[in-house]
């Protein structure tokens, strides 16, 4: 069968993503690759010039998709503390199981690793926490910066899932952070 010719960067990047998630980072090389894509290691080379590069393309495309999904779920999750929950239930479902699920921890590894992704996770907590204080805007007893807590408290829910991953991840993290909210918008018994 004869290689394409041309291929959206859009598809190579997703091929590069799914190397990097299934066999890790150190395994994209331009010849993985050109496997996965059908595009020819040289033309590969000439769009992104280094594995650096790459790597970094992949993650920025993902970062992408987070930020579309995040504003999908902002826009139609209710502005209630119930709202919060499902925005951040919503965002877990692409999760997964427990192998996806760590297998994207070498992904964080990466972000960390690259100054243009840290600093795009950085915008992502700054708008996600706004999105999730719209929710609480009105709530009695809400504390100030709800949105970064309640945020911490959903990456915390994630982890404490992986080392017991019983239940669906999503049904874990909506128990954690419906705790979390009932917590401090429950009126104290005798009230």
């Amino acid at each position: 069968m004869p290689r394409p010719k041309t291929l959206p960067n859009e598809e190579v990047l997703d091929a590069a993503l799914a190397i990097m998630r299934k066999e890790g980072p150190d395994a994209l090389t331009f010849a993985a690759l050109s496997a996965a894509c059908g595009l020819s290691a040289s033309t590969l080379v000439q769009r992104f010039e280094t594995k650096s590069r790459l790597i970094q393309a992949a993650l920025l495309q993902a970062w992408d998709r987070l930020d579309r999904l995040t504003a999908e779920l902002a826009t139609s999750a209710p502005k209630t503390p119930e709202g919060a929950v499902a925005l951040l239930v919503g965002l877990s479902g692409d999760y997964g199981g427990i192998e996806s699920y760590a297998d994207d921890l070498l992904i964080l590894r990466e972000d960390l690793r690259d100054p243009a992704s840290r600093a795009r996770g950085a915008a992502w907590r700054d708008e996600l926490s706004a999105a999730i204080e719209e929710r609480f805007e009105g709530a009695p007893a809400t504390p100030a910066g709800i949105g970064l807590m309640m945020a911490a408290q959903w990456q915390g829910a994630l982890l404490w899932w992986s080392f017991d991953p019983r239940l669906p991840v999503t049904d874990f993290v909506k128990m954690s952070l419906e705790r979390f909210v009932a917590a401090f918008t429950e009126a104290p018994a005798g009230d």
